[in-house]
């Protein structure tokens, strides 16, 4: 796949707006900063497709980009504290009808910042992930931020932080220096390559 030659489709910000679901779909979640938009520019190599914020919380809309057979799903950040309730509802409902609406969905890369324990927030995100059996890819961010010995017992510490810790792949990235974007890449031609093969078999 040529990641560079993925293109923005839409954005949503009410469930009921969200298009019919025709193809695979591999959804990017994650609590407000974690570099989710950087970690999207960075896999596609395309520096402005997800904008990148200094201001946590401000994606509040569902982005759609398409790369060949596959479509991409940036999910509104969660747990910003300074959000008004009204619009931390309007999130919660986007994000729990996107899951609930029987989409195609293929893959969830789940962002947690590896510098810190996992927020609540994050705990019932990937609480939720596995109860209803979605598959997920752990996506550790900023591991630039670390030296090689507090990462290696970050790491250590995320098998008893998180639940099933020893049944979920772990990615390590950075989006500064381009680690784990090349595990990503093979994961998402994996999930492409299945797809087509399921298409050709029906």
């Amino acid at each position: 796949m040529n990641f560079h030659n993925v293109v923005f489709e839409t954005s949503f910000g009410r469930f009921d707006q969200l298009p019919k679901s025709d193809l695979v779909e591999i959804a990017f979640a994650g609590r407000s900063n974690v570099g989710k938009s950087s970690m999207i520019n960075k896999v596609f190599n395309r520096k402005q497709l997800a904008r990148v914020s200094a201001v946590p919380g401000k994606t509040a809309t569902i982005n759609f980009f398409r790369l060949e057979s596959v479509r991409f799903a940036d999910l509104p950040g969660y747990g910003y504290a300074k959000v008004a309730k009204g619009e931390k509802e309007r999130w919660a409902k986007l994000i729990d009808g996107y899951f609930r609406s029987g989409r195609n969905i293929g893959l969830v890369f789940q962002l947690v910042d590896v510098r810190h324990k996992p927020s609540q927030d994050d705990l019932q995100m990937i609480d939720f992930l596995i109860e209803n059996e979605f598959p997920f890819v752990l996506i550790l961010t900023k591991k630039d931020k670390l030296t090689k010995t507090q990462l290696a017992e970050r790491l250590e510490a995320l098998q008893t932080e998180i639940p099933c810790a020893d049944q979920i792949t772990m990615i390590p990235f950075s989006s500064e220096k381009g680690d784990g974007v090349e595990e990503v890449k093979a994961i998402i031609e994996e999930i492409a390559a299945e797809y087509a093969e399921d298409l050709t078999e029906e």
